[in-house]
Order: structure tokens, then sequence, then C-alpha cells
């Protein structure tokens, strides 16, 4: 059963990053520079365990407005299949709405569109690469 907890705790922060790093670093060939920012601390960090292991993760940047932004959205091939990743982003969704936020913003890899459009996100913009991955931008407005 998968249990989510989020915030701000270095603690919570390692355990984002180490589903990160395998998804993000070894599995998609993204450079450790990139994916590991300065925005870390100014995010609310969302991270789900499976028997105490971390399998998946996004991390919610409030950016002004009354906008938030996802980010750093990923679950472990060996857990993917099992609606976590969705679970997840209700979470955020739900704390989000609790933080007074109306919006969220997102940007998806082209192959995670049809995942986020079934979850209430739009497409909006042009194509643009991100760490050499295509993605469009995405939003969810309540």
């Amino acid at each position: 059963m998968l249990k989510i907890e989020h915030g701000t705790e270095a603690e919570l922060i390692e355990q984002a990053r180490v589903v990160r790093a395998t998804v993000f670093i070894h599995e998609q060939g993204i450079a450790p520079e990139i994916e590991y920012d300065e925005l870390d601390p100014a995010c609310i960090h969302f991270v789900g365990t499976v028997d105490g292991e971390p399998v998946t993760t996004a991390r919610l940047r409030p950016i002004g407005d009354a906008v938030g932004k996802v980010e750093r959205v990923a679950t472990l091939a060996s857990a993917r299949g099992n609606g976590y990743a969705k679970e997840v982003m209700l979470a955020i969704e739900s704390v989000a709405r609790t933080s007074e936020l109306h919006e969220l913003k997102l940007g998806a890899q082209l192959t995670a569109l049809p995942f986020y459009e079934r979850l209430g996100y739009e497409a909006y913009g042009d194509e643009f690469l991100d760490a050499d991955i295509p993605h469009r931008m995405m939003k969810k407005t309540w």
C-alpha cells in the first residue's frame, strides 16, 4: 500500500532524490547537474513509499499569483502501472487547493501527455526541449 508524505525536511528531499536519480539520471540519462538544482529548498516534496521504500515522487513550487508548478514527477520502473503517480498528483492538488493555489502548471515529457490529460491538465504552447527531451507545458485550473 502506498503511503504519501509531503514536506520540506532534508530526509524527505533525500528520499525524493533517490527516486529521481534512478529515473532521470540512470534511466533517462539526464546529467546530475541538471537534475539537482537550487530550487529543491523552495519546494514542497512529495514521496510515496511502499513498505518504507520510496517508489514515487514529485515536487510543488509556488511561482506566484496563486499558481504552482509541479516538477520532477517520477516513479521507479518496478512500481509503474500501480497508479502511484496519479496518487501523488492528487496529493499535490489537495495541498495546492488548501494553500490557495488556483492553477498548477507543469512541463510534461511528450510521452506523459496522456497521463496528465486523464488528470484534467491541458497542453498549451509549443513543444520545447528540457534536458534534450521533448516537452509541452500543461496546466489545470480550478
